[in-house]
C-alpha cells in the first residue's frame, strides 16, 4: 500500500554555513550523513526506513548557521525519537579533524523533518 503524500517520509541535510568547505567537500560531507542516516535507520528505524525507500527517497539539503544550531536540531530530534548523525570530518583535506560539518536528520515522516527545519535556509 501507498502512502499518502502527508505521510510520505523524507531527510534532511543539514550543512554548516559558517563553513567555507569547497563544493566537492560540501557535497561528500551531505553524502555521508545521507548514508549514516539511512544504514542506522536500515537496522534501528526499519520501518521509516522503508517507508521512506518507498516513497522516493527524498532528501532536502539545508543550511544550519553554525555547530549550535546543529547540535539543538540533534537534540530535537532525539527528543522525537527521529534517526540523526553528525559528520564529523577526517581532517585530510579542508579542514581540521574533527570537525563537525553535517547534520542528517531521518527518514522520518516529512511533517515531523518540516517542524525541525521550516525555518532553516534551502541550499540553492
Amino acid at each position: 500500500m501507498l502512502l499518502s503524500n502527508d505521510a510520505s517520509h523524507s531527510m534532511a541535510i543539514i550543512c554548516r554555513k559558517d563553513l567555507s568547505l569547497s563544493k566537492g567537500k560540501f557535497a561528500s560531507q551531505c553524502a555521508h550523513a545521507a548514508v549514516q542516516c539511512a544504514l542506522y535507520s536500515q537496522k534501528n528505524a526499519k520501518s521509516d526506513y522503508e517507508n521512506w525507500r518507498n516513497t522516493g527517497s527524498r532528501k532536502v539539503v539545508l543550511y544550519g548557521e553554525d555547530i549550535e544550531q546543529l547540535q539543538e536540531l540533534q537534540q530535537l530530534a532525539k527528543q522525537k525519537n527521529i534517526v540523526s548523525a553528525l559528520v564529523k570530518d577526517a581532517g585530510r583535506t579542508e579542514i581540521p579533524p574533527g570537525t563537525i560539518t553535517v547534520l542528517g536528520i531521518g527518514p522520518a515522516i516529512k511533517s515531523e523533518i518540516d517542524d525541525l527545519c521550516s525555518s532553516l535556509e534551502l541550499v540553492s
